[in-house]
Order: structure tokens, then C-alpha cells, then sequence
């Protein structure tokens, strides 16, 4: 891949490349970096797999941080490194990957003898437009192929630190174990854990992965227990979820939702798990907006009122199905004020303040309200059975596949209700 220079044009070559190269060249990058991906897929069997899977993920990323990378350094002041940090960190993961995967580099030096080809049709075909000197040619195409010979040499680094240091997480026994303590809860583990070089803590948090992410196995901590290749991916880490290993989580399945179970002794591991699985099924319905962790720890109401959607459904039938013979409007004018006077307890005029409304429409909005419940909000029981049927209507309704908005619900205990004077 190193081309030989010719040291009669050295002095030459080694000019500073244009600045507007840059300009030229940044729109072509979203469409070069497709043409790429797809001309290296069609090439290597190896790296034919479904572009929307966590390898197709990997490869599509690489691809256009290397792009972006080297047109950065087209554009920067002379004497910039050619591989910035990002790119520099990508490279040294490819390799770790193949080292994974269990091959040598030859198809990662083919995929970048391949980019590098194709990139440079793609200037062969750009540059008559703009009229670029074959001098400059000359010095784009060696700051090229320098530039893929940096980042091959950064994959082999990381190639051959993969292979120095095995990862515990990727280790059958570990796995195994992993398995024992989600699978058969209350088991003894104590040899198993022996056998895989893990010591058992007092406490262990469970940790839901969305599917087909693809994981930096070298990111994780060498305490926890992974197994991120199933249907289901998820891991094991010893104690509770602090900042550091959130981190961790980051840098290992980047890009990518996670669920974060509650911490608890390694006898409930399976409990931890179910729970962050429900958080993570959630999340990717949308309950829980665009967070890319989600605590089961700060949403336990949530994750009770959806664990079984059809006694919800039931409850929310008995509830608020008064309601159903009003318009969708006139729904949410009264559970706005309703809401209202059961979280702040204020008057008339109180709640007309916060609503921006005349008192006087407060007030008949409430006897509305009183006659359309009755006796049911002196009651503590039905009260509550109200307040929990608005808020799970209004969690749902958060899913973007959810139908028409539910009322919006009550977020306090509620003692009992004093009427609006």
C-alpha cells in the first residue's frame, strides 16, 4: 500500500495541499462513503453481512470517520498529525475486531486498499470540474494512501493487543456463569465463578442491550460478566451503577439504548434483568423519550403501571370510562383542571392562575367533574384508582404507535379532597 516517492519531487509533493480541496471535496463524502461500503461488501465475503447489523453498523461508521477524518486533515494548518484521535481510536477497533472474529488483517488491509480506491476514482472524476493542477493530484493522491497506511498501521496495534490480551468478558465460562445466575436464581455459584477466575460480590446490577449492538469488548470492565452476541444482549457488573461504569457502557456498546436494572444480591440477579429488559422494551417504544440510558431505579412506578398492559387496560375501562361519551376535548379540559386541584389542593382561584384560565370556568369545570365521578373521589380507594388509570393512559400515550391521548396524569399522593370554594 506505501508508494515510493520520487526524491526528485519531494520538495514538491511535500507542499501544503490546497485549503478549498476541502471545500471540493466534504459534499462528495455521504455518497463516496455508500460507494465504499458497498464496493467493500461486495469484495470481502467476510464483511457481507447485513448492513443493519452490528457489523454493517461498524463498517458504515468506520468508513465515514476515516472520510471525514482525512478531509479534516486536508483543511488543517501544515504539520497536523494525519490520523486525529477519533479516527486514530476507530482504527485501533477494526483491529480488535478481526482479532475477535478470530482472522487475520488480510481482509481489513484488502477493505482499505479497496477504499482507497474508490475514493480516488471519485477525485479522478470531481477534479476536471474544478480545475486541480496535476501537481496537486500528485500530492493528494500520496497524502492519501500516507493516510491508509497510518490507519493500517494503528489496526495492527489494536490487531495485536486484542490478541495479547484476552478480554474475560468474551470467555465461555464467564458466559456460562452469566447464565447460571440469570437462568436458575438462588443457585449456588460459588465453583462456577471459581472456574471462570470471577469472584462473587455482594451485590450485582443488571443491564439490558438493545439488539444487534455492537460491542468494544476491550471497553469493558474486566469484573463483568457479558454476553452480548444472543437474541437478548445483556451483561452482568458487580455492585451498583456509578458514573464509571456508565462510562464503560458508552465507550463498550456506543450509539446504542441500554436499561440499567435495580442493584440487588446475586441470588435476584434474574429480577435485575427482567426488569432492565422491560425498561429497554419501553425505551424503544418511546416511553421514555430520546434518553439513552434508562435507570430502572428512578422509574419504578412506570415500569409497574405497564408491566401487564391489559389489567391496566381493565382499570382504566372502569375508571375512566365515564369519560368515553364526552369529546376528546372536552377529556382534556376536565383531567387538566382535575389534575390540577388534585396535585396542588389550591382554590379556584389558585388553579384558574396556573392555567391561565377565569376562575369562574374553574369552577364549572369542577362541578363537571363532581358530577361526572360522584361520590367516587371522596373515596381514598377510587380516588387512587383514578389517579394510577391517568397515569398509565398518559405513559402510553407516549409510545409513538399509541392512539389518541389519554388524559394526562396525576403525579402525587393524594389525600382527601376538599371542594373548591
Amino acid at each position: 500500500m506505501t508508494r515510493t516517492l520520487d526524491p526528485g519531487g519531494l520538495a514538491e509533493r511535500s507542499a501544503p495541499l490546497p485549503p478549498r480541496l476541502a471545500r471540493i471535496m466534504r459534499p462528495e463524502l455521504p455518497s463516496l462513503a455508500e460507494e465504499i461500503v458497498a464496493e467493500i461488501r461486495r469484495a470481502i465475503p467476510e464483511y457481507a453481512r447485513p448492513i443493519d447489523g452490528p457489523y454493517g453498523h461498524v463498517l458504515r461508521i468506520s468508513v465515514e470517520h476515516s472520510l471525514s477524518a482525512f478531509v479534516d486533515r486536508v483543511a488543517a494548518p501544515p504539520g497536523t498529525p494525519a490520523v486525529n484521535d477519533g479516527s486514530a481510536g476507530t482504527a485501533r477497533m477494526l483491529g480488535q475486531y478481526e482479532a475477535h472474529e478470530g482472522r487475520s488483517m488480510d481482509s481489513l488491509q484488502a477493505a482499505y486498499r479497496i477504499g482507497g480506491q474508490v475514493a480516488w476514482r471519485r477525485v479522478m472524476k470531481v477534479a476536471p470540474r474544478h480545475d486541480i493542477s496535476s501537481a496537486v493530484m500528485s500530492r493528494l493522491a500520496d497524502a492519501l494512501f500516507v493516510y491508509l497506511d497510518e490507519l493500517a498501521a494503528l489496526s495492527l496495534e489494536g490487531y495485536l493487543e486484542a490478541r495479547a490480551r484476552p478480554i474475560p468478558a468474551m470467555d465461555d465460562r464467564r458466559r456460562r456463569l452469566l447464565h447460571r445466575l440469570v437462568g436458575e436464581p438462588g443457585c449456588d455459584v460459588a465453583e462456577a465463578a471459581e472456574a471462570a477466575g470471577w469472584t462473587v460480590p455482594a451485590e450485582v446490577t443488571l443491564v439490558a442491550v438493545e439488539p444487534e449492538a455492537r460491542c468494544v469488548w476491550t471497553a469493558l470492565d474486566d469484573d463483568v460478566l457479558a454476553d452480548l452476541e444472543c437474541a437478548a444482549p445483556h451483561l452482568l457488573m458487580p455492585g451498583p451503577f456509578t458514573d464509571a461504569r456508565r462510562a464503560m457502557l458508552d465507550a463498550a456498546v456506543p450509539g446504542r439504548r441500554v436499561a440499567v436494572g435495580l442493584t440487588v444480591p446475586p441470588a435476584q440477579a434474574a429480577d435485575s434483568l427482567r426488569w432492565a429488559r422491560q425498561a429497554l422494551s419501553l425505551a424503544l417504544d418511546g416511553v421514555f423519550g430520546d434518553e439513552q440510558v434508562v435507570l430502572c431505579e428512578e422509574n419504578l412506578v412506570t415500569l409497574w403501571l405497564l408491566s401487564d398492559p391489559a389489567l391496566v387496560e381493565q382499570l382504566t375501562r372502569r375508571r375512566l370510562g365515564i369519560l368515553d361519551g364526552m369529546t376528546p376535548g372536552q377529556q382534556d379540559r376536565l383531567t387538566e383542571t382535575l389534575r390540577t386541584w388534585l396535585v396542588t389542593r389550591g382554590t379556584a382561584a389558585e388553579i384558574a392562575e396556573l392555567l391561565h384560565i377565569h376562575p369562574q370556568t374553574v369552577r364549572y369545570r369542577m362541578r363537571k367533574i363532581e358530577q361526572t365521578f360522584g361520590e367516587e373521589l371522596d373515596d381514598p380507594e377510587a380516588r387512587f384508582g383514578i389517579e394510577v388509570a391517568l397515569r398509565a393512559a398518559f405513559l402510553r400515550s407516549r409510545r409513538p404507535s399509541a392512539g389518541p391521548r389519554r388524559p394526562t396524569p396525576v403525579s402525587h399522593p393524594v389525600p382527601k379532597l376538599r371542594r373548591l370554594k
